[in-house]
């Protein structure tokens, strides 16, 4: 059995990233003085909350793709890739924060991991069973 402690530490730290983003919803909340369940009335929390949100519909594609990716191929490398999605998620995060239109090149950066991740898990789950059938 091929040991995956790579993976596992960059999917504690992509959840810590995640965690990351939601502690900075309540700081937003807490900053614009508006209470949930409101989500609307100040561009700092809508920007924020966005952050969030599309981190969190990112993140079943990433751990799935990651993990196939090391299962199939290698851990060490789907876990460099996984540190590189989340920089991108912090680039991302930090641009958005800021600007939307500044969210860009972190958007980029984790889009060409999970990519990398997703269609090379997918190449080699194909070969394997065209291959070796099982």
């Amino acid at each position: 059995m091929q040991p995956h402690g790579y993976v596992a530490l960059v999917t504690i730290a992509a959840l810590l990233t995640y965690l990351w983003m939601m502690v900075r919803v309540g700081q937003a909340r807490a900053k614009c003085g508006i209470s949930a369940p409101a989500m609307v009335g100040d561009p700092l929390l809508e920007r924020t909350i966005r952050v969030h949100y599309n981190t969190l519909e990112a993140l079943p594609v990433f751990l799935a793709s990651l993990w196939l990716f090391a299962i199939y191929w290698n851990d060490l490398v789907a876990a460099g890739l996984g540190v590189v999605w989340i920089v991108g998620r912090i680039v991302y995060a930090l641009g958005y924060f800021a600007d939307p239109g500044k969210r860009e090149a972190g958007f980029m950066i984790q889009f060409a991991a999970t990519a990398v991740l997703l269609f090379g898990a997918l190449g080699r789950i194909v070969w394997s069973l065209a291959v070796v059938g099982a």
